[in-house]
């Protein structure tokens, strides 16, 4: 099954950065999820702009990868990276063809789910929190969204299948056109996980497109055979150096025994750390 990893440095150079750069505990993820891939029979690509592209060229880390594509645009084709830190992944995918699987560079499936006609997305999300707004909160410059049902669950898509071309062109149409078209505002992050998470799962409820799940949300914070999310544990490792000495030590570990032809990734993972 063909995959691929997105990484776009629009974001960050929003925010003021200079140069892309990838934390030593994303790093290592990254590895875990794109090797553990190939390990299962799969093909995972990097899709990116230029400027990760030669990042990771530059720290030698590119071999991780079946390839890399640099088919994502520098300026997201006009999109607020900003409201939309995502978008490169809509964007990427948009050019890929179905089946495809979209990983999370922070996801790592050490066991492939069976694959057949159905969406498969990490797990669902609630809409009681307050982050899922009513359609009419969205304001866009013309964009009109087709009849969509706003009680569907969210779909969280750090893990992303999808088995046909005509739902791909759907979702990606749907969601990029919304991007396009957002009146720019502060609400980032109801804009973003509306443009990601929701339309997918009601571009599947409009188009009678059957969804699995590979993870309940309620098991989220409970140890993981089969699949590992960074997501939060990031944070926490930023905020308590202990905890991040201890998770690179078992990365390491992890690496030299699982993957023991890339030990070398863990000297370059060392040498980048600021």
């Amino acid at each position: 099954m063909n995959a691929i990893h997105i990484a776009s440095f629009a974001p960050a150079a929003a925010k003021g950065a200079r140069f892309p750069h990838a934390e030593d505990f994303d790093l290592y993820c990254t590895a875990f999820s794109a090797l553990q891939w190939r390990k299962n029979g799969g093909c995972i690509t990097l899709c990116c702009d230029k400027a990760f592209a030669e990042y990771y060229r530059k720290i030698g880390f590119t071999d991780v990868w079946n390839g890399v594509n640099v088919c994502v645009a520098d300026d997201l084709e006009g999109i607020d990276p900003k409201m939309f830190w995502a978008g490169a992944k809509l964007l990427a995918l948009r050019g890929m063809n179905a089946p495809i699987v979209m990983i999370d560079t922070d996801f790592i499936a050490w066991k492939n789910p069976e694959f057949g006609n159905e969406i498969i997305a990490a797990h669902r999300e609630d809409i009681s929190d307050g982050i899922y707004p009513p359609l009419s909160f969205f304001k866009t410059r013309g964009h009109v969204l087709p009849n969509f049902s706003e009680s569907v669950l969210p779909l969280n898509t750090a893990f992303l299948y999808i088995p046909d071309n005509d739902f791909k062109e759907f979702y990606t149409s749907q969601a990029i056109s919304f991007m396009k078209s957002a009146v720019k505002c502060d609400d980032f992050l109801k804009y973003m996980v509306f443009a990601e998470q929701r339309l997918v799962a009601m571009c599947a409820d409009f188009t009678d497109t059957p969804v699995k799940t590979l993870l309940n949300k309620d098991d989220l914070f409970r140890p993981q055979s089969d699949f590992t999310h960074l997501w939060g544990a990031k944070q926490a490792m930023r905020d308590h150096p202990e905890l991040r000495t201890d998770f690179l030590a078992k990365c390491k570990k992890r690496l030299l025994n699982d993957f023991p032809e890339y030990s070398y990734i863990a000297d370059i993972i060392e040498s980048t750390r600021e």
